[in-house]
């Protein structure tokens, strides 16, 4: 592990831009007084990714503890610098609350979001994959079927994991290679 994570941090990666206007409107926006712990590790993960390396974070907390609106804040810094975001997660009914919750922080701002799961129709997914790689969704949430080979972003510059625990091996893989 020591090697695997010196080898990353040679590698070049995208260094986000500091914050704008818009991502201070944004934060200013959440409905909720944040937590200290939410506020150093949104402090983090914004330094993480200002910085010219692959960030790889894990953030843990109790259901309830805010670690959405720190994600959600990560992928605004990433769509604001021109990049896609994705979330991960492990079941249809997480992909659907991702999907409606976000739909809901992100109203008012001009960020395409888009959701795929089996609930979706083949016609529906045809569009969003083609959207996807032309770069007209900023934001993807999806189930295990966001690992599969037909999926291709214009632009990926943030992934996020719900339930990590939840993936195996292989799906790290696939993440790897994303």
């Amino acid at each position: 592990l020591i090697a695997l994570y010196a080898e990353r941090q040679k590698c070049p990666g995208f260094a986000f831009s500091r914050d704008t206007p818009w991502q201070t409107e944004f934060e200013d926006a959440f409905a909720y007084t944040e937590t200290d712990d939410q506020l150093r590790c949104i402090a983090e993960v914004k330094r993480d990714m200002e910085r010219p390396i692959p960030m790889d974070r894990l953030l843990c907390g109790d259901v309830g503890y805010g670690k959405t609106e720190v994600a959600f804040r990560a992928i605004m810094k990433c769509v604001l610098d021109g990049k896609q975001a994705a979330i991960l997660v492990p079941t249809t009914v997480l992909a659907r609350q991702h999907y409606h919750t976000a739909l809901a922080r992100f109203t008012g701002y001009p960020i395409n979001i888009d959701v795929i799961s089996r609930l979706r129709t083949p016609a529906q997914m045809k569009e969003t994959l083609r959207r996807l790689e032309e770069g007209a969704v900023d934001l993807l949430i999806g189930t295990h079927r966001l690992l599969q080979r037909d999926i291709t972003f214009k632009d990926l510059g943030l992934l996020v994991v719900d339930e990590e625990q939840r993936f195996g091996v292989t799906h790290k893989e696939r993440l790897k290679e994303l």
